[in-house]
């Protein structure tokens, strides 16, 4: 008979030691599976639609990262329509404040319309602009997106007409003195023109309104324009139209920019040309960079520019979106953008170039031109009289 074997008793101090090992077991590896199954969790939370509400947490996420950016974009239109009613306020101020003689001549009464017609279109657009950026369904409503969508067109086509009215006037006064003369052109004749001016721009800009074409909200949601890319071919002949006058006004103040700048030169150097004596050459400087004269066309040249500039890219987007059918939303929104610059850039140049901001420089040139002139005058004078004394 065989004895059984023998079993090991279980000792405390042999229980002791189980337990410490156990213990020590699930203190080294319980974090580690605490750790991943954490991890799981916040994936499989991560991939679930978890709302709360109405809302759920992806769409409240989006929202709080996206409300800096609408204060950020809403500062754009505030800044832009405080610059152009202050600067534009400003202008006006100093074009009425200026002497008799400049208030009564046809050239500065349609640089005050311009004026007042960039403080109408800054007063009268941006507000809409910035209650767009407040709430967007404010250009949703289509009576006041064809409104939005009229003052663009009109004020747009309105400053190109003026400032091409601006180089016809300067190149009538210098290259054409008497027809200029006979016409009679003054400040009235300046005041109708420019009434003539508004009118039909009125009418031509309220032809989508009246069923030739549509007006739209565009694919930013901040303005409203002409639906230019439209099948439908009278919508398509109006925005071709629309784009076809805007660049001949462009085309015609150049052209007549460079006439008149051309005509100045050729007198210039014509003047130049003559016998020269001491006291004519200060006299016909005197004449040649008179204030007035110099003042004109350095507004004239300076306003065309910035206008040409701000107005051409809209000009360009036109052409592009019914022709090329290219569909670019953000060089749109650019196009338009720039020409909102032109109203806040414009009245600066009326108020920098001050007669007597003029004066002072013509008075340094005028300096600098008599220390060149009249030491070779004064040569010439004492060779003549030399010859004159010799047998």
């Amino acid at each position: 008979m065989r004895l059984p074997e023998k079993v090991p008793l279980l000792t405390p101090y042999l229980l002791l030691q189980g337990v410490q090992k156990e213990m020590h077991s699930q203190i080294l590896y319980r974090p580690r599976q605490i750790s991943l199954s954490n991890t799981r969790l916040f994936l499989a939370m991560e991939s679930l639609n978890i709302t709360h509400g109405s809302v759920s947490m992806n769409e409240t996420l989006v929202q709080h990262s996206q409300a800096p950016t609408v204060e950020t974009a809403i500062a754009l239109p505030i800044f832009m329509f405080a610059g152009g009613a202050i600067g534009n306020i400003i202008a006006i101020i100093v074009l009425s404040v200026s002497r008799q003689e400049r208030k009564s001549s046809a050239f500065y009464t349609l640089v005050c319309g311009l004026a007042v017609t960039d403080l109408l279109g800054t007063c009268l657009a941006s507000p809409l602009t910035i209650a767009n950026y407040m709430d967007k369904t404010v250009l949703t409503v289509q009576h006041v997106c064809e409104f939005h969508s009229f003052l663009l067109l009109f004020f747009g086509l309105t400053g190109l007409s003026i400032i091409c009215t601006m180089a016809a006037e300067r190149y009538m006064a210098i290259c054409c003195p008497y027809t200029y003369q006979r016409w009679g052109v003054d400040r009235r004749f300046a005041q109708k023109f420019l009434f003539y001016i508004y009118i039909c721009n009125i009418f031509f800009c309220c032809l989508p309104m009246m069923g030739m074409s549509k007006s739209e909200l565009q694919p930013s949601g901040t303005w409203c324009f002409i639906d230019w890319g439209t099948e439908d071919p009278v919508a398509a002949a109006y925005a071709v139209l629309y784009g076809s006058v805007s660049l001949l006004l462009i085309l015609g103040t150049i052209l007549l920019n460079l006439a008149v700048c051309g005509a100045l030169l050729l007198m210039r150097q014509r003047t130049v040309q003559r016998p020269v004596t001491r006291a004519s050459v200060r006299d016909r400087w005197r004449a040649l960079s008179s204030a007035a004269e110099t003042q004109m066309m350095a507004v004239l040249v300076m306003t065309s520019a910035v206008v040409l500039a701000c107005s051409a890219p809209l000009v360009v987007r036109v052409f592009a979106n019914c022709f090329i059918l290219n569909n670019d939303p953000n060089a749109d929104l650019a196009a338009i953008r720039i020409a909102a610059v032109n109203p806040i850039l414009d009245p600066w140049i009326y108020i920098l170039l001050r007669r007597s901001l003029f004066r002072k420089v013509l008075k340094l040139t005028r300096q600098q031109h008599s220390q060149y002139f009249i030491p070779n005058i004064t040569n010439e004078s004492v060779l003549s009289c030399n010859r004159e004394g010799q047998p």
